[in-house]
């Protein structure tokens, strides 16, 4: 099923984004605050998959971040798989409140890898900040899960609007970056390129040129538009 809170209309840019995670850790409840600012305290598992489109202007560009809420029960890894191809950014979510849904984070950073077309800008999200007398998991330890496996990490409640648009954002924000930084490379190498054939010079691309920036900064970037302290 699709939802859509806007009719479709052609944008700069079109990023397809998708929530993972384990089945109960508030992915529908994520999506449905940031995009309509909503919260349904008894929503049912999320069937199959749905998405919505929501807009977002970075530096004068109009982004269209298309957010995809994949359903985390076992039984429909299967039918939600094909879903991953064509994301450039993902929230990997867990409750904090339930330390099984950390403990599977890394099998589906597995799934999100061997099925994701690219390399995704993935967040790891500890949803359900509000629960402080039931957390099972500390902020460290998702810190350092994330740390070590290069990924953005941020806090969230969707029932309180915690960091919820900041954690949208920093994935909106850093695929643009990265695709910045591509365009410009290449009209650098447009203009190498043409400048060295007219001298009777060859131009050769050196292995890690194109290298995004290390994992620190990127914790430091996601704990700056977060707010909160990595």
């Amino acid at each position: 099923m699709a939802i859509s809170s806007e009719e479709e209309q052609a944008g700069d840019y079109l990023f397809k984004i998708v929530l993972v995670g384990d089945s109960a850790v508030g992915k529908s409840n994520l999506l449905a605050r940031f995009a309509r600012d909503e919260f349904y305290p008894n929503s049912k598992s999320t069937i199959g998959v749905e998405f919505q489109t929501q807009k977002m202007n970075i530096e004068g560009k109009e982004i269209k971040a298309q957010i995809w809420d994949t359903a985390g029960q076992e039984r429909f890894r299967a039918v939600t798989s094909a879903y991953y191809r064509g994301a450039v950014g993902a929230l990997l979510v867990y409750d904090i409140s339930r330390r099984r849904t950390f403990d599977n984070i890394g099998r589906w950073l597995n799934e999100l890898q061997t099925h994701s077309d690219m390399n995704v800008v993935t967040i790891l999200v500890g949803n359900k900040s509000d629960l402080r007398d039931a957390r099972e998991v500390t902020t460290a330890e998702g810190k350092a899960l994330a740390e070590s496996q290069g990924l953005f990490f941020i806090e969230t409640s969707a029932l309180d609007s915690s960091n919820v648009a900041a954690a949208f954002q920093t994935v909106v924000k850093e695929i643009y970056s990265i695709l910045s930084r591509k365009v410009m490379q290449s009209g650098e190498l447009k203009k190498s390129d043409s400048s060295s054939l007219s001298g009777g010079k060859t131009v050769v691309l050196k292995e890690g040129e194109n290298a995004v920036e290390g994992d620190q900064p990127k914790q430091e970037a996601a704990a700056a538009a977060a707010g909160c302290s990595c």
